[in-house]
């Protein structure tokens, strides 16, 4: 399947030799007792799929706008120190290193890094957080892509005249393997406004956290999906029945892409439903809390819902064109062999939402497919 070249030219080369190709038959075995021919064919066997697509970027959205300001919540000063932004917009790098070192300074004073900023000796510090970043984000070098698939084709023809046929080609349904590629990363940025005695003393200041969602590459495969891929083609075929046992033919049509039965890598799902729990603790008042990893193997700490991961690929339409040949053992049984291309691509959605039904992570994902398509088959006229 890695190389429909070398394929088209194993079909294309009995052409070469035009003695045997055109080879004479009695051409009266073709003709049926009320003077047609026959009008239908079938055939089944091996077909192969070989997609050529490259994975494109994953589009994320959340349920947190841009420029919103959400309650930190409990948090620890530790936490804090940690996603400090050494960029705090200053004019020079020895500002910004100094101002970074007030801050830090001015974090731990209530204490050791395990304090929690909103119930100190000196009152409620955490204050409030301006978020950006999180509301539409993509990770550079991520995406899924298609694996190959083998499974057992059919071509079912109905012949115009002894030239032109339309051709329904399918296959049963196979599993197919969804490949990840890539490390998904949300670029948390925010301002923050202590509260109390910091706000005086410490003053707004930037944090920022490139927050690991998950790895795409995780494990075999990100996911699996029953694909339906039926196509319909008009075929042209060279020669003349009863006279060129070798006919080869070229067709062109539309192909239909449908799937189901779609299942999520376990750890990736995982990962989505802690990232759903970031972004409920924002909604519910604990952005702090988004930010620490307290819960079992360092996971993101739990909000107070309950996380729902539904995943989906949309159903699609694409064109596509054959080249192929038939070989007639005699006026019935016939062997046949294709090389397809169809121009396909999937759109995949993964959502994540509370118990509310919330939207809370939104991630579509452009499966360039691109199949080529080669097929081995043995088939009968009737």
């Amino acid at each position: 399947m890695n190389k429909p070249l070398s394929f088209a030219c194993a079909v294309a080369a009995p052409i070469l030799f035009s003695h045997s190709a055109m080879a004479q038959f009695d051409y009266s075995k073709y003709i049926e007792t009320d003077g047609s021919f026959k009008r239908f064919s079938v055939s089944a066997g091996w077909l192969h799929a070989n997609p050529t697509g490259d994975a494109t970027p994953v589009k994320n959205t959340t349920a947190i706008s841009d420029g919103t300001s959400h309650n930190n919540g409990s948090v620890r000063s530790g936490t804090v120190k940690r996603v400090l932004d050494p960029d705090q917009g200053l004019d020079s790098a020895a500002e910004n290193q100094a101002r970074f070192n007030e801050i830090n300074s001015g974090l731990s004073l209530p204490g050791d890094d395990n304090t929690d900023l909103s119930n100190t000796a000196l009152g409620n510090l955490s204050g409030t957080t301006v978020i950006n970043g999180l509301q539409k984000f993509a990770t550079p070098g991520t995406g899924l892509e298609s694996d190959d698939v083998d499974t057992l084709g059919m071509l079912l023809n109905y012949h115009i005249d002894d030239n032109w046929s339309v051709e329904v080609k399918a296959g049963f349904p196979p599993k197919v393997d969804i490949l990840g590629k890539g490390t998904v990363v949300a670029p948390f940025r925010g301002v923050v406004t202590p509260s109390g005695i910091a706000e005086r003393a410490i003053g707004d200041f930037n944090i920022k956290d490139d927050i690991v969602i998950t790895d795409l590459s995780q494990g075999s495969k990100a996911s699996t999906a029953r694909a339906w891929l039926p196509a319909t083609e008009l075929h042209y075929k060279f020669g003349k029945s009863g006279v060129n046992k070798f006919r080869p033919y070229v067709g062109a049509g539309v192909m239909y892409a449908y799937f189901n039965d779609l299942k999520l890598n376990s750890g990736i799902r995982q990962d989505l439903v802690d990232a759903g729990h970031m972004i409920q603790n924002i909604k519910e008042g604990n952005a702090g809390t988004s930010l620490q990893y307290d819960g079992p193997d360092g996971r993101t700490t739990p909000s107070s819902s309950g996380m729902h991961v539904k995943v989906k690929a949309d159903s699609a339409w694409a064109p596509i064109v054959t080249v192929g040949a038939t070989y007639d053992f005699d006026d019935s049984w016939f062997a046949v062999g294709s090389l397809s291309y169809a121009k396909l691509d999937s759109d995949s959605t993964i959502t994540v939402s509370n118990d509310n039904g919330e939207q809370l992570i939104k991630a579509v994902s452009k499966i360039d497919i691109d199949p080529y398509i080669s097929y081995l088959g043995v088939g009968y006229r009737f």
